[in-house]
This record gives structure tokens, sequence and C-alpha cells, in this order.
């Protein structure tokens, strides 16, 4: 028996560092959505742990157990063959590692019948609860507290990688304070209009760190807001990928053509940021 699944990028709305513990992990307030598209796994249970990786994000991506999708089925008592078709790049602040293990537990879990906790799941990293879960949420802590947000409505968007990539700990290092002001209450509506004034009070608070890392971010999203019908433009996670929202599909369509003709190099993308669970794809 064959399972597939989808491992949708992850887009962090916003992100605020507020606070670090004694052993030094942040902790972190972040409104987390996921696109409508991102890697495709195929999972079975065989007689020994393969993994193959295609696609054409596919290089460099290490095929043992250095990669969280082989981390992850190997928190199961059988083995597993995984295909993976990456779609997403690497260290790219849209948790495209972290969907891949989360669309392995999601799998390896139909496959075997026996779930896993969230925290054998966040030892993997910080992300893979949420992702696990695969729907809007509030993500606290160091990622292991997470409340699922029901009425966040969709956005359509655009996704800008500019080609830098970025370590999670160098940008956190970049972060000149740890003790930011939290996320104010969030939306009590549907509404998209409500919820683009509560983001536009929002910020990510690693988005300056990489930006001093890589400025070439800054230039990304001095594009995305230039552009017709852009509504907001943020980084995700800790970079350098970069989001702008529109208010239909059309203007998002038109938004990434005109980027990624201005800029052959970058990855662009449109798409929908969706509060709806991700399931088998």
């Amino acid at each position: 028996m064959i399972q597939q699944q989808l491992a949708p990028a992850k887009i962090n709305l916003s992100l605020h560092v507020t606070g670090r513990r004694a052993d030094g992990y942040h902790l972190l307030q972040s409104l987390v959505v996921f696109a409508d598209f991102g890697d495709t796994l195929r999972v079975e249970l065989a007689d020994q742990m393969a993994l193959n990786v295609t696609g054409p994000m596919a290089a460099g991506v290490p095929m043992d157990h250095r990669n969280l999708a082989w981390r992850a089925a190997a928190l199961f008592a059988r083995p597993a063959s995984i295909s993976l078709e990456k779609h997403l790049p690497a260290e790219a602040g849209i948790g495209g590692g972290s969907a891949d293990a989360a669309a392995v537990i999601r799998a390896m879990t139909n496959l075997t019948g026996t779930p896993t906790d969230l925290t054998a799941q966040a030892q993997l990293g910080a992300d893979v609860p949420v992702c696990v879960l695969g729907q809007a949420a509030v993500m606290q802590g160091i990622g292991e507290q997470i409340q699922p947000i029901a009425n966040c409505p969709s956005f359509h968007a655009v996704m800008v990688n500019p080609g830098a990539r970025l370590s999670t700990p160098s940008v956190f290092s970049a972060l000149q304070r740890p003790d930011n002001p939290a996320m104010t209450d969030l939306p009590q509506t549907r509404d998209p209009a409500v919820w683009l004034d509560w983001l536009r009070n929002a910020r990510n608070d690693l988005q300056a760190p990489a930006i001093a890392l890589a400025p070439v971010i800054a230039t990304c999203l001095d594009v995305i807001a230039d552009g017709p019908g852009c509504l907001l433009g943020r980084m995700s996670g800790s970079g350098a990928t970069c989001f702008g929202l529109y208010a239909n599909a059309q203007q998002a369509a038109a938004a990434a053509d005109d980027i990624a003709s201005a800029h052959p190099d970058w990855w662009v993308r449109a798409c929908q940021f969706n509060a709806a669970p991700c399931g088998p794809s």
C-alpha cells in the first residue's frame, strides 16, 4: 500500500520572537498558514529504509539519515521506502524539510496505525509539529504549542526567493534582541480585510537580521511591494523567501509574471495560502 502526501510550503504570516530560555532556545509566536503547493512524497512499508529524491530542487538534497524525511520514518517501528519529488527550495524559510518530515509522519501513521507524539515531532525540528497539523495555526513556545485557527481566511499570494540560502541558527544569532512584543489578539472574523489590517500591525522579527546577512532580501521585498496590487509584503520564517498578498488570483499571477520576467534567476510562484487541512494529494 502506497501513501501519497503533499508537503505544502509553510508560511509565517507573522513571526514574533518574544524571549529566550535559559537553554538558549528562542520563544516564538507565529501565525502559520500553508500554500497550495509543495513537495510530493510517496511512502510505503519496506524491508529496509530507502529514500530517493527527484524534482527540480533535488540537487544537493541528502538521501540518507541526514534527511528529515528519513529521520521521520525512523520514528516508527517499520522501515519505509520514500520517494520525494522536491519542488521547494532548501534553507528558504518555508519549512521544506519540516514539511517533508511531516508528510512522512502522516503517511507512516496511516500505514502503521501508530501515531507519534508532539515531543518526538519537535525533536526533528521546531516546524515539524505545525506541519503535521497542516492547517492555519498559531505556533508558540519553541514550536511545541499549537493552536489551530478555524477562521483564518485564504489569501492569494506570490512567493519569491532571490536565491539566498540562510541557516536558521545564523539568522537567530544576528537577532539584536530576543524579547520583542507579543502578537495582539487575532481577529474573530473571516473577513480578509480585517486580517490584513491585523497583519500590517504584526511583523517578522527575523526579517531585519536576515537582511543584514543577505541584503538581496530587502531588494526582493521592494520589488514585491512596488508591484501593482500588492496589499502586504513580508519575509517568511528565517528567510530568504518573501511573499506578497493580493486581492485575487489574477493579480497574483500577473505579479508573479512581472517579477519572474524582471528577475529570471529568482524562484517565483503564484499560489494560494489556505486555511484548510492538508491530506493526501
